[in-house]
């Protein structure tokens, strides 16, 4: 390789990341305009709550089958048409939910979605193309940045929508549209990332279950996976909860707790673009991780420990009546109403409130850290011509995690109370970082 060519690596090519960082934006950005709303989609036609709960799982389970064998099929095929494939088919089945008449519909365009919408690995995949193992790191925390920037303006678009034109098929259309625009850009942006020799000696075979089993059998792939999975099973039920715990313990409504998801958003992205890059790189890719499951740890039992004192505006009556006016979150919606006791107004004040702000600190490093970490190192131990294969099977290792968490989380809430989820998950965090220590290997 030449030296032009190396320094470019070195630092990261502005015109070759940029492109990838708008199309991640973008499809996520689609992707987060539906996610908000998507039980109200199943509820509109009368679905159960057992027809709810697949409704929701349904994308992240289509997920789990559908992108090791795209990723795979990117590593022969390359990044640019597998993008294609993915982005038209997301495109879409956001028109099938906004024309949707029927439940059958509703699920079946959640599943052409996950079946075939494999963006983000593929994107990862491209990062991992035009990175080495010196900058990898911090390639991959773009693509979670853009990831973070998606999931901070998506729910607001898909909530000024609904709330300005009253119908569910606004936001689905919206999405479409986002949705083509990313198609756009990877015609006339995207650049072919994956090499030629590359696409040659990637022959293996594209099934799913052969792709996940032959991953899982690298050496060291499969625990670094295992504690992905277990990270965001923990972060994914911390985020889906989070409205839940801070009504119990802090009176919040939906307006104060969007600032606080806004703040978790603001924190990874400056984490993903400014700093892992500096300390991957100072510290290396084991370290990172480590460091950032024991900062989910803290934050983690900091959330759970969170006194019960009401924000100083806060008065019971009010709120009761507002929470009648509240769409319930897709957890409550497949379980049933959720045990949350509101707390007492005559303990107001301003402790809780800075109590769970400081907590979401480090929570929220941690988590911008640790996926970018566990995906470079696993990066490092495969060859070039299976980076797609790979980050294949750990997205849907996370799509698995995103599915589950909601209901493990809600379930564990209803049966021990509003710190339970967060106690458990903060120990988990804390048992996966000293599991880390002993089997992660740089």
């Amino acid at each position: 390789m030449d030296n032009t060519s190396s320094e470019q690596r070195e630092g990261l090519s502005f015109n070759r990341v940029m492109p990838i960082f708008v199309l991640v934006f973008v499809d996520v950005l689609g992707l987060t305009v539906i996610l908000p709303l998507l039980h109200l989609y199943a509820a509109a036609f009368g679905a159960t709550p057992l027809q709810i709960g697949l409704t929701v799982a349904a994308f992240p389970l289509a997920q789990l089958v559908g992108v090791p064998m795209m990723g795979a099929l990117s590593d022969r095929y390359g990044r640019k048409p597998l993008l294609l494939i993915s982005q038209i088919t997301t495109c879409a089945s956001f028109v099938m939910l906004g024309l949707a008449q029927s439940l059958e519909v509703v699920i079946l365009s959640r599943v052409l979605d996950g079946v075939f919408g494999a963006n983000l690995a593929t994107a990862q995949a491209a990062i991992s193309d035009i990175t080495d193992e010196k900058n990898r790191a911090r390639g991959l925390g773009l693509t979670g940045a853009a990831f973070g920037l998606g999931f901070i303006f998506g729910p607001i678009a898909s909530l000024i929508s609904l709330e300005v034109t009253g119908s569910l098929a606004v936001p689905a259309f919206s999405a479409a549209f986002y949705s083509f625009l990313s198609i756009l850009l990877t015609v006339f942006v995207f650049q072919e990332t994956l090499h030629p020799d590359s696409k040659k000696a990637s022959q293996a075979r594209i099934f799913t279950p052969f792709v996940i089993g032959r991953v899982l059998r690298i050496r060291g792939v499969g625990i670094i996976l295992a504690i992905l999975f277990a990270e965001q099973l923990v972060f994914f039920g911390f985020e889906s909860l989070m409205g839940l715990f801070t009504l119990s313990r802090l009176g919040l409504l939906g307006q104060a707790n969007a600032l606080y998801f806004l703040l978790i958003g603001l924190i990874l992205v400056v984490v993903q673009v400014r700093f892992i890059g500096v300390w991957t790189r100072r510290y290396g890719e084991r370290k990172v991780a480590i460091g950032a499951m024991l900062l989910l740890t803290v934050g983690l039992l900091l959330v759970a420990t969170t006194p019960e004192q009401p924000h100083p505006f806060y008065i019971e009556r009010n709120t009761r009546f507002d929470l009648q006016e509240q769409i319930r979150s897709s957890t409550e919606v497949i379980l049933g109403d959720l045990n949350v006791t509101l707390p007492d107004e005559t303990q107001r004040g301003l402790g809780g409130v800075v109590w769970f702000l400081l907590a979401i600190v480090p929570l929220s490093i941690g988590a911008g850290l640790v996926r970018p970490s566990l995906n470079s190192m696993i990066t490092q131990r495969v060859d070039s011509h299976t980076y797609g294969s790979v980050l294949g099977v750990s997205t849907g290792f996370v799509s698995l995690a995103q599915a589950a968490a909601p209901l493990l989380g809600g379930t564990i809430f209803q049966a021990w109370g509003a710190s339970a989820p967060f106690l458990l998950g903060g120990l988990t965090m804390g048992a996966l970082g000293l599991l880390g220590v002993l089997l992660l290997r740089d």
